[in-house]
C-alpha cells in the first residue's frame, strides 16, 4: 500500500470524503493530459476520448462483476437514479399491458405498482422516484429507519416492483445487506442502488444490484462530472427507455423516422454523450482501486477511522458508526455482504456542548468534516494521516472543557 498512498496529497486534517475526495496524482494527470488533447486537437480527440470510455466501461465492469456493455457513464449520480426511476417506471407501465392492451401480471406481481424508498437516505436517492412518481412512473413507499432486509419483508406485496437504496447512508455510515435484501425480493423485482458512498471505500454485494449509479467525486476521488450507471442484462426486457435520448437509441441521425430503436445495453438509458475527459479520469480513479484491491481500501480506511473513533470517545465523544457497526435491528446478511455493516463513515457528538460550536472548534483546528442534524461526520480515506486522532482528541478535549467551565 505504500506505493498506493503516495498518489495522493490532501491536506492534513481532511476528514469529508462522503462530501468530496480530493484527486490522485493518476487523476490529476488524466485531467491535464485531456485538456492538452482538447487545446491541441480537433475532432480526431473523440478518437481517444471513445477509446478511454470504452477502457472505463471494461474497469467498471470489472470492479461490479458484469459486461462492460451492461455500464454506461452519465454526469452524476443523480443524474443515474433519475434515468433507472423512470426507466422502471416506463417497464412497470409495459409490463403490465397484455397482448390484448389489457392489465396482466408479470412474474405474480401486479401490472405498474410501487417502489420502496427509505425517507431518511440522501435526498439525491429520494427525489428521482417521488419526481418519476409525478410524471407516472410507479408510486413511492417510503420506508422509516435503515433499509434492513427485516424491514423490505414488513413492506413486501404484489404491487412491490422495485426497491432502491444506498449501499451505504451517507449520514450514518450503514451499510445496506443488498444480498439479503435482493435475495428476499427475488428475480421479479428490480434492486435499485445508489452506491456513491460505497465504490472505492468499501467491498458490498455489487452482484445484488440490477441497477447501480454512482459518481466519481468521493470516495473514487475522480472529481465531478462522470458517473457509472450499470443496468444489468437480466432486467434490460423489464424497463423502459424512460430519460433516453439520442445517444441511447439506434442510428438516430439518419433514421426515417423517430422514435428509434433503443441501443443495447446500459447505453440506452443516456440522454446524450458523457464528458469524455471526466470519464477518462473516473476510468484511472476506478483502475487505481481495481490495482489496489477494494479490500485493502477497505482495511486501511477502517484502521484510520478506528483510531478516530478511539481518540474521540477517550476525550468524551458519543460515537456511532464506524467500520465495525453491526446491522440495526436484527437484519440478517446474505451470502455476499460483510461480515460488518460499517463503512468509511461514522459521526461523533460531545454531550453537553454546542454540536455547532464543536463543528467549528474542529474547523478552526484545521479539521474537515462535516455537521448533519446534530453529529459530526467523520469520513477518512485511506491515505488520511493517522496523526489526524491526535488533532481530533485534542480539540474535542479542549472543547468538552470548555464546556464545563462555560
Amino acid at each position: 500500500m505504500p506505493e498506493y498512498l503516495k498518489k495522493f496529497a490532501e491536506p492534513f486534517g481532511y476528514l469529508d470524503f462522503a462530501r468530496f475526495g480530493p484527486v490522485s496524482e493518476p487523476v490529476r494527470r488524466v485531467l491535464l493530459r485531456e485538456a492538452d488533447r482538447l487545446h491541441r486537437h480537433g475532432w480526431d480527440a473523440l478518437e481517444s476520448l471513445d477509446a478511454d470510455t470504452a477502457a472505463a466501461a471494461r474497469t467498471a465492469g470489472g470492479l461490479l462483476g458484469c459486461a462492460p456493455h451492461e455500464i454506461a457513464f452519465v454526469g452524476s449520480t443523480s443524474h443515474g437514479l433519475f434515468a433507472a426511476a423512470h426507466a422502471v417506471g416506463a417497464g412497470a407501465g409495459a409490463a403490465g399491458a397484455g397482448a390484448d392492451g389489457g392489465a396482466g401480471a408479470v412474474g405474480g406481481l401486479a401490472p405498474e405498482g410501487t417502489v420502496l424508498v427509505a425517507r431518511n437516505d440522501f435526498p439525491g436517492a429520494v427525489y428521482p422516484w417521488l419526481r418519476a412518481a409525478d410524471n407516472g412512473g410507479l408510486a413511492v413507499r417510503q420506508l422509516e429507519g435503515p433499509v434492513t432486509a427485516d424491514l423490505v419483508r414488513e413492506h413486501l406485496d404484489d404491487r412491490v416492483r422495485a426497491v432502491a437504496v444506498c449501499a451505504v447512508d451517507a449520514a450514518t455510515g450503514y451499510r445496506a445487506p443488498l444480498a439479503a435484501i435482493k435475495e428476499l425480493i427475488g428475480p421479479d423485482r428490480i434492486l435499485v442502488v445508489d452506491a456513491v458512498q460505497a465504490l472505492g471505500a468499501v467491498e458490498f454485494a455489487a452482484d445484488a444490484a440490477d441497477v447501480l449509479a454512482a459518481g466519481g467525486q468521493k470516495w473514487l476521488r475522480a472529481g465531478w462530472g462522470a458517473a457509472v450507471l450499470m443496468v444489468r442484462d437480466r432486467i434490460a426486457d423489464r424497463i423502459g427507455p424512460g430519460l433516453s435520448g439520442w445517444s441511447g437509441v439506434v442510428d438516430p441521425i439518419d433514421a426515417p423516422a423517430h422514435p428509434c430503436p433503443p441501443r443495447p445495453g446500459a447505453v440506452a438509458h443516456t440522454l446524450t454523450n458523457p464528458d469524455g475527459p471526466a470519464v477518462a479520469a473516473l476510468g484511472a480513479a476506478l483502475a487505481l482501486v481495481r490495482e489496489e484491491g477494494a479490500g485493502r481500501i477497505e482495511a486501511r480506511i477502517g484502521e484510520v477511522l478506528g483510531g478516530l473513533l478511539a481518540a474521540a470517545r477517550a476525550a468524551g465523544a458519543e460515537t456511532g458508526g464506524g467500520p465495525t457497526s453491526e446491522a440495526p435491528y436484527g437484519s440478517w446478511r446474505g451470502a455476499g455482504d460483510p461480515v460488518a455493516l460499517g463503512s468509511g463513515i461514522a459521526r461523533l457528538r460531545l454531550p453537553g456542548a454546542d454540536p455547532v460550536a464543536v463543528h467549528r472548534a474542529l474547523t478552526d483546528a484545521g479539521l474537515a468534516t462535516t455537521l448533519r442534524a446534530g453529529w459530526i461526520r467523520l469520513s477518512p480515506h485511506a491515505s488520511t494521516d493517522p496523526g489526524t486522532a491526535e488533532l481530533l482528541g485534542g480539540t474535542l478535549a479542549h472543547v468538552r472543557r470548555g464546556a464545563r467551565t462555560a
